[in-house]
């Protein structure tokens, strides 16, 4: 197994540390069976990448042993946004055969967090997600890890995450605020539960931080019917 080290990785600050570890709580009162967690969002750009590295390291700050699985093999962002230099072996080759699994596990900088990033572009990213290897893959995570997290691409664009959505515990899908419909997040939902995953809830990101904006003004109307029926009921952040 190699090493990498984050270069780029900011220190949040308290209102960001304390979000986080509200999401962390949510998830884990969420129930015990529920430790392989994948990440969708409509579009693309709307921070899921952000919010499954920083919800990992939350994780592993709180002794929990965890591990981020970047399955975005479309474009991945991980690997360039925290510097990590050269990577020889990512998920893609773990799942077309090239390489071992010990080849292209990486353990952090970060203690009790290792990484498997995406690896190299592949023209068949939805055909590798659907072989036998990634079922054996998140098999042997489930074991040796508390939390598995799962990076996947925005299912408003392809299918990848309704397939990684078979082999989870739980979904939750990251919404940019002021920027999606309540019908397109309800596609999305949709589409996951077609997979039969039992859909977490919603984190709200990149959230104006004026008073009266959330909850009280438009956007908390806007957004109502969905959290009261779906965020609520799951109690996910």
């Amino acid at each position: 197994m190699g090493q990498v080290t984050f270069e780029i990785r900011k220190k949040m600050d308290y209102r960001t540390s304390e979000a986080y570890k509200s999401l962390r709580t949510n998830i884990q009162f969420c129930g015990a069976d529920v430790k392989v967690i994948s990440f969708t969002s409509c579009t693309p750009n709307e921070g899921k990448s952000s919010i499954s590295f920083n919800l990992a390291v939350s994780f592993a700050e709180s002794g929990k042993k965890v591990i981020l699985i970047d399955a975005d093999m479309r474009k991945s962002v991980l690997a360039g946004r925290y510097k990590v230099g050269s990577i020889k072996g990512g998920l893609a080759h773990f799942l077309a055969g090239q390489k071992a699994l010990n080849d292209v596990c990486m353990q952090t900088d970060i203690e009790n967090m290792d990484i498997i990033f995406s690896g190299p572009f592949v023209p068949n990213p939805a055909e590798l997600l659907e072989s036998e290897l990634f079922s054996r893959l998140i098999s042997y995570c489930r074991k040796k890890y508390d939390y598995v997290l799962i990076d996947t691409p925005p299912l408003g664009s392809v299918i990848d995450s309704a397939i990684v959505a078979g082999e989870v515990d739980g979904a939750v899908i990251v919404i940019e605020a002021d920027a999606i419909s309540y019908h397109f997040v309800q596609q999305v939902k949709k589409q996951l539960e077609r997979s039969n995953v039992r859909v977490l809830g919603a984190v709200l990101n990149k959230v104006p931080l004026e008073k009266g904006k959330y909850g009280y003004g438009k956007y908390g109307k806007y957004y109502s019917r969905y959290y009261g029926d779906y965020y609520g009921k799951y109690g996910a952040e």
